[in-house]
């Protein structure tokens, strides 16, 4: 009978009976390992005959009590750095995409409360083909029924492509080797995918063995492999290929770890043409990503076999630093990587693919994947999974290229309308590293509104979603009523929120001047210069007023045709105009600027088919909303 405590400490249950010194016979002596003895005292004879399982569970308790155990942070052992004085992938650049092995349907299905059932494998495997995979691990076909039939339905079905290699996993055990090789018989490209751990504490703690014990169960898994490889190709002409991983590489001796894998190579008959996948699992992640790169720099110097194997990563994220152990793990050697979609997998995850290849996209790096349908591929995921791509996960989470800050907001409409101006061959805005239409985003708003934001967020929105270039003068009376409705509704404002108060601010003013109607002529005077006449019908003080007036132009002639009923020391500032679509229906938009009475200046708004009548509006908008 064995017991295990926390991790490490060990129950041997030897049910012998002994003498103490006084001569009183004491029963089940508990061994610990030899680091403490345990006794079960007299008294406990009776719960241990009769509630043996709640005997035990007192015992466990005394023992955790006699046990003295660090406190807090000083209970953990640190990390052992290799000794690379002499490293170089420092001073080294990614330039080209590892081959790609997708671990989705084998590392990230066990990992899943629910595991995918065959036809969501499949339509997660096509996915996968879809996006540029060209090795998928498909599952573990010797661990259940489930994965082997999955397995089998790909290559009965004909669902693999001709350039996809499926690879299988399976421990260096015999008859799970075998199976294995039943499960790919008649698959056209296979990785044989095979394990055992290494790790300095599984030795010691699980398996009870030295190095030279974890070294021959490789070997022998080596040898039966090669012997099924042979037997099948001969039968079906696959085309089969070798992968070894020493489980928790990272936990290894790198010695050791170097020794067990150019035993492998050499039992396998590893040749620069017929090369083995050394696979080097960061399975618990328990070191910076530099010190994780200085362990692969090292292994590929001290590999006798080198230039017989594919170098390959498997990093996992229990300190959240997967993405860079895997890209350092590049600059220090390796030519392929392992991972999932989104980091998904065992405790806090695989290294994400996905992030890892959309960082060297953004460096212009082609990194022979294919996400630009992002949302499709999430999409997908989650149906698979049942679990959902985080808000903030890089290029896929809903924010990532959302800005509420209106200082981001500001730089990044500079920076569009810099790109316009400016016909860039190059990405140059600022805040977002990547297009969002190279991840099929384009139709997402950029900027979204909050009481966090600028005065050129909502201006932004105006001017991407519904073609309203307001001057920039004026962005920040308009941003500030847009802010207020934010305080107000204590929330996001959505595009058509804005809209809305744009429409109630500026367009649907109309009191207390309403301008029923008008007419413009324009004719030439003796001196052959054209004046325009303005004559139109404005209500005010629930009675209508004929109004009229000549000047240079349209709005010069409404401004003087204001003055006749007592409308002045307003002053003309600015004005833009621009049309908001296109065609036989299209209108125009003009900005006013006035400066009121008080000496401040206020906006209006005018929307017309003609240009000239857009203008007026704007004037009596404006008049309008400085009376409010």
């Amino acid at each position: 009978m064995m017991c295990f405590i926390g991790t490490d400490v060990r129950l041997r249950y030897k049910p012998n009976l002994v003498r103490d010194g006084e001569g009183l016979l004491r029963k089940r002596k508990l061994n610990l390992g030899g680091t403490a003895n345990l006794y079960i005292r007299p008294e406990q004879r009776m719960f241990v005959r009769l509630f043996g399982a709640f005997c035990l569970l007192k015992i466990i308790i005394d023992l955790k009590e006699r046990i003295i155990m660090k406190k807090g942070f000083e209970k953990y052992i640190p990390f052992e750095p290799v000794k690379l004085p002499d490293r170089t992938w420092p001073d080294k650049v990614i330039e080209k995409a590892p081959i790609w092995c997708s671990v989705d349907l084998r590392d990230g299905n066990q990992a899943l409360v629910n595991p995918m059932n065959l036809e969501e494998k499949l339509l997660f495997f096509q996915t996968l083909v879809d996006i540029g995979f060209k090795e998928i691990e498909v599952g573990f076909p010797s661990a259940s029924e489930t994965e082997y039939e999955i397995l089998r339905a790909l290559i009965d079905r004909n669902l693999i492509p001709d350039d996809v290699t499926i690879q299988v996993l399976v421990q260096a055990r015999p008859h799970l080797i075998t199976k294995t090789f039943e499960a790919i018989s008649g698959a056209k490209n296979v990785i044989v995918h095979f394990y055992n751990s290494t790790s300095t504490l599984q030795r010691k703690v699980v398996f009870h063995t030295d190095m030279q014990g974890v070294i021959d169960i490789a070997v022998e898994g080596a040898k039966l492999i090669k012997e099924l490889t042979q037997q099948e190709v001969a039968k079906t002409g696959a085309n089969i290929r070798f992968e070894y991983s020493p489980e928790s590489f990272s936990g290894t001796e790198m010695d050791n770890a170097v020794l067990i894998c150019d035993k492998v190579l050499e039992t396998l008959g590893a040749t620069p043409e017929h090369k083995v996948i050394l696979n080097l699992p960061n399975t618990v992640e328990g070191m910076m990503p530099n010190q994780h790169a200085d362990q692969i720099e090292y292994f590929c110097r001290h590999l006798k076999g080198r230039d017989s194997a594919i170098i390959s990563l498997h990093p996992h994220n229990d300190r959240g630093t997967a993405t860079a152990a895997t890209e350092l793990g590049i600059l220090a050697g390796a030519d392929r990587v392992e991972g999932t979609l989104f980091g998904n997998g065992e405790r806090t995850g695989n290294a994400d693919i996905m992030n890892v290849a959309m960082n060297m996209y953004t460096q212009g790096i082609d990194p022979k994947l294919d996400f630009s349908e992002m949302n499709k591929i999430k999409e997908v995921y989650e149906q698979c999974t049942e679990m959902k791509v985080h808000e903030r996960h890089p290029y896929a989470g809903e924010l990532v290229f959302t800005a509420f800050s209106g200082s981001h907001q500001d730089a990044i409409n500079k920076g569009v309308e810099y790109m316009k101006q400016h016909n860039s061959e190059y990405w140059e805005v600022p805040y977002l590293p990547i297009d969002p239409a190279d991840l099929g985003r384009q139709y997402e708003p950029i900027i979204r509104i909050n009481s966090q934001s600028g005065k050129g967020g909502a201006a932004f929105i105006m001017q991407q979603i519904f073609g309203y270039q307001m001057p920039k003068a004026m962005h920040p009376e308009f941003g500030k009523i847009v802010k207020a409705a934010c305080d107000k509704a204590g929330r996001e404002i959505l595009p058509k929120e804005i809209f809305a108060l744009f429409e109630e601010e500026y367009l649907n003013v109309h009191k207390p001047y309403n301008l029923k109607s008008y007419k413009i002529y324009e004719e030439n005077d003796v001196e052959n210069e054209t004046v325009v006449h303005f004559e139109g019908n404005l209500r005010f003080e629930h009675m209508d007023h004929v109004i009229s007036g000549v000047g240079n132009g349209p709005i010069d002639a409404f401004f003087n045709a204001l003055k006749t009923v007592g409308i002045t020391d307003y002053k003309f500032v600015s004005y833009s105009e621009h049309a908001v679509s296109e065609g036989a229906n299209s209108k125009a938009i003009s900005y006013i600027q006035l400066e009121c009475p008080n000496g401040t200046t206020i906006f209006g708004v005018g929307l017309d088919s003609n240009i000239s009548l857009a203008s007026i509006k704007g004037i009596i908008c404006a008049i309008n909303r400085a009376q409010k």
